[in-house]
């Protein structure tokens, strides 16, 4: 077998319908496409959200709130989910997904101090809350701030 023998596989291929060819074809005529209108008339096109001339869905609803498009999405990890480190660990936004305790790193990781921490470890992240931050250090452990 050599390229100039390929072929598709017998009947995966038809032929073109061939509008307008007479009244002898079935497709003679209006060629398929009814009587009048829009949708008879030669390079007809719809648009996408188009209801024939109606206010369309997306315009008749109201428009609510505002998207601020510099807003950072952090990652939120509590401390509880941290106590299953051992005592000495480094604790970065790497590590975390890798164990999946995150799904994805957005804008940076932020530490929420629900929970409470009993070892020391340090914690990198790009933001901690204050309570966080606290019961970190407390636990006799790092608060590193990551900067972007």
């Amino acid at each position: 077998m050599s390229l100039h023998d390929l072929k598709p596989a017998k009947g995966a291929v038809r032929e073109r319908k061939r509008v307008g060819r007479g009244p002898g074809s079935g497709l003679g005529k209006t060629a398929g496409r009814g009587e009048k209108g829009q949708k008879s008339r030669s390079g007809f096109g719809q648009r996408e959200g188009f209801e024939g001339g109606q206010m369309p869905l997306h315009r008749r609803v109201p428009k609510r709130g505002f998207n601020n498009k510099w807003r950072k999405e952090y990652e939120a990890v509590n401390l509880e989910k941290l106590t299953i480190f051992d005592a000495g660990t480094i604790v970065t936004p790497e590590l975390l997904l890798k164990r999946g305790m995150i799904k994805r790193l957005r804008d940076g990781l932020k530490i929420l101090g629900d929970g409470d921490l009993k070892q020391a470890i340090t914690v990198r992240a790009h933001k901690f809350s204050a309570s966080a931050q606290q019961k970190i250090t407390a636990a006799g452990g790092k608060a590193e701030v990551i900067e972007r």
